[in-house]
């Protein structure tokens, strides 16, 4: 079974992986969806969200753009990233499944944040 985690703001798969407001957590068996799951982002702090989802299991991580810290510390605990996805978490599951999700290795070198 896979877990794949989907950096959102609701349904859509957030700019920044850091300060989205939620993860959706697809549970995948046999190439199926088995089970739906949105989890608020518990805040954004240094190398904190990496070893979060990681303690949920997640093997795959979807998002928009994301620091190049996150993703070694990612890498370290064998979890894939697909960066620069974009529009809705659903769809791209579906993407993901059919072989069609690429990664475009979009990396966030500016960290600010405002609301």
């Amino acid at each position: 079974m896979e877990i794949i985690a989907i950096a959102c703001e609701g349904e859509l798969i957030s700019r920044h992986f850091g300060h989205c407001r939620n993860f959706n957590l697809y549970s995948i068996d046999n190439g199926k969806i088995i089970n739906k799951v949105k989890i608020d982002n518990p805040g954004h702090k240094p190398g904190y969200l990496p070893v979060f989802l990681n303690d949920l299991q997640v093997n795959i991580l979807i998002t928009g753009g994301i620091g190049s810290g996150a993703i070694s510390i990612f890498n370290d605990k064998d979890i894939k990233v697909y960066s620069g996805a974009g529009g809705n978490s659903d769809k791209a599951i579906e993407n993901y499944l059919n072989g069609t999700l690429e990664s475009t290795g979009s990396i966030c070198h500016d960290h600010s944040y405002h609301n």
